[in-house]
């Protein structure tokens, strides 16, 4: 596997994603992965979007970047519904197009000989269900597991989907914000709620090595 900077949760943190790549020695040939909300609650969704494009950074969609899209159509059709206090209007047609353009999980090949293969999604998958067979709305939103079970899109602090979840893919992840950092054998999340002060962190594979800015500042409320 090429090196590979998976990040967390962006949420427009510009700044903080900026200071990231840098802290993690990004250069030509790596490949960069954003694992879902680019946009929205943060300072900066326009500036985090052109990053991207600029970088050729592949990215997985997630249930903020979903929102605001659903948004923008409806503006397309005539509808004035705003998304909540967030100032999307900066976003061009092209960084639109971008964000339409995300897919729901991206496949990042073997880890190293006999490895498992990493993949991106946003929130979550169900355990033994195979990976083109999850519901939408389950790598959009999935928390936990009612019972180890049911798949739920609740904050059920003893019962995260991933603690369940035994491959064969390794699971990157993010949107748990109120969960942190995550790290089981075959799941890793990533979202350690830098929009809401504390921390950006990425995943560098296939070393599976962590690295971390702290936020410039509270954006928003948990």
């Amino acid at each position: 596997m090429q090196r590979t900077i998976v990040v967390g949760d962006v949420h427009g943190c510009l700044d903080e994603l900026q200071a990231l790549l840098h802290q993690c020695g990004v250069v030509r040939g790596d490949r960069v992965v954003l694992a879902g909300d680019l946009v929205a609650k943060g300072p900066d969704s326009r500036g985090v979007v052109q990053l991207a494009r600029e970088m050729g950074a592949l990215a997985v969609l997630g249930n903020h970047d979903d929102y605001c899209l659903d948004v923008w159509h409806r503006r397309q059709q005539g509808e004035t519904r705003r998304p909540r206090r967030w100032s999307l209007d900066t976003l061009d047609e092209a960084d639109w197009a971008f964000l339409e353009s995300l897919p729901l999980f991206v496949r990042l090949g073997p880890e190293g000989p006999g490895g498992p293969e990493s993949v991106v999604v946003h929130a979550g998958v169900v355990p033994g269900v195979p990976l083109e067979e999850q519901e939408r709305d389950s790598l959009l939103s999935l928390r936990s597991m009612v019972g180890g079970t049911a798949p739920t899109r609740r904050l059920l602090m003893r019962w995260p989907w991933a603690a369940a979840w035994h491959g064969p893919e390794h699971i990157v992840f993010g949107h748990d914000a109120v969960r942190g950092l995550q790290q089981y054998p075959l799941a890793t999340g990533l979202d350690t709620g830098c929009v809401y002060g504390r921390e950006l962190t990425a995943l560098e594979l296939p070393a599976r090595r962590l690295h971390k800015v702290a936020a410039r500042r509270r954006y928003a409320a948990v």
